[in-house]
């Protein structure tokens, strides 16, 4: 399907609703049946019909099959925020007595997931460097279930080879899945790869206006069926009404803001990589970077999200410097039209909160605003250092 198709008409129905270019928002808990028979059919197929919010929204499923169809799956279920999204995904595959293999370094709430969620249930996690195909050969054992993945990484950008792994899970009888959020399914779409499972936070760059919570399984007809079933239905981590409409006006733009945020973060990374008191950048499309090629071949193009290692002995620089920023916001999250820092100087408020990456370093995204506007701004915070 053509791009322009699936974010402009697919799953809308206009003729049903007056016509109205927009979606309306049917923000309804309930929907009625005319009688017990039609009630029946409905319980019986509730995965496919609309009977209760909880399970299927109209608004919620136009969003949903556009999703899909961005990422090449064949179905998709939308869930309250993009951790809802990744819980569901891992609990739907494992039980108690299964092992998981994580990349290292994963989103800091799916750290938590699999450090100390899953094992309460008698789930084993082992977490490995995920470039080197032989840590997940080596981690392997009888009772491995899943591999779980996220390329790049959360905050050192580090990537797996994902048709490697898609084949190597499939030898092992082991399912895979992919938290794709930071390349979006325009530039990354690891279902053609072989991944069994995609996730997204549609907080991110799906919805890129920073006012809507969201997140997203694509998958097989089965395994997303398998979900709604279970995890979906019983945990009720679900997507609301209003957010859906606003993640589908979201897709309607996100191809100019992906390649806009895609051009000035290159401009901003370039200036960055040349300044004196950057240590280094890691950019999986620096052509400096290890993993250059994969990136490459893996996706279309860059997003928006970069980290520096900060020229500094003292975290009182590395303070001062993000304290400087007039135009960078600080905050969690990223994938809006505003561009943000996250120091991960931040965390060392606490042994509990404590980071295991270096207190210099600074996770960057770039927003909508002009490069230039932003380079000026990073370099009066530098002459700070």
């Amino acid at each position: 399907m053509d791009l322009s198709y699936i974010i402009n008409e697919l799953g809308e129905e206009r003729e049903q609703y007056f016509e109205a270019v927009a979606p309306p928002i049917i923000q309804s808990s309930n929907f009625a049946s005319k009688t017990v028979a039609d009630m029946r059919y409905k319980m019986k197929h509730e995965e496919d019909e609309y009977m209760y919010s909880r399970g299927n929204n109209p608004t919620v499923t136009i969003f949903e099959k556009k999703m899909a169809a961005l990422e090449g799956a064949e179905h998709a279920v939308a869930f309250g925020s993009g951790m809802g999204a990744i819980a569901a995904a891992v609990l739907s595959q494992v039980k108690a007595g299964d092992h998981v293999v994580c990349v290292k370094r994963p989103y800091t709430w799916t750290k938590n997931l699999m450090r100390k969620f899953l094992p309460r249930f008698g789930v084993e996690v082992t977490m490995v460097d995920g470039r080197d195909i032989g840590n997940f050969e080596d981690a392997m054992r009888p009772n491995t279930r899943l591999l779980y993945l996220e390329s790049p990484t959360s905050f050192t950008f580090e990537l797996q080879d994902l048709i490697t792994l898609a084949a190597f899970a499939k030898e092992n009888n082991c399912i895979t899945i992919i938290d794709n959020s930071f390349a979006s399914p325009l530039h990354q779409n690891p279902i053609a790869f072989g991944i069994d499972l995609v996730v997204h936070s549609c907080t991110k760059y799906i919805g890129g206006h920073s006012d809507a919570m969201g997140g997203i399984v694509c998958g097989s007809r089965e395994r997303i069926n398998q979900i709604f079933k279970g995890e979906f239905l019983t945990l009720g981590a679900v997507m609301s009404p209003h957010d859906a409409w606003l993640f589908i006006r979201g897709l309607r733009t996100l191809p100019v803001r992906m390649e806009r945020v895609a051009a000035s973060t290159r401009k901003v990374v370039g200036y960055l990589t040349q300044h004196p008191k950057v240590e280094q950048v890691l950019f999986p499309f620096l052509p400096t970077h290890p993993q250059y090629e994969l990136a490459q071949r893996q996706m279309r193009d860059n997003s928006g999200q970069f980290s520096l290692y900060l020229k500094a002995a003292r975290m009182e620089q590395v303070d001062r410097f993000c304290d400087s920023l007039k135009h960078f916001l600080m905050a969690a999250s990223w994938g809006g039209h505003e561009s943000l820092i996250f120091p991960v100087s931040a965390t060392y408020a606490s042994e509990e909160m404590k980071s295991d990456l270096p207190f210099n370093m600074v996770r960057f995204y770039v927003g909508l605003e002009d490069p230039e506007y932003l380079i000026r701004d990073l370099e009066q915070a530098l002459d700070k250092v």
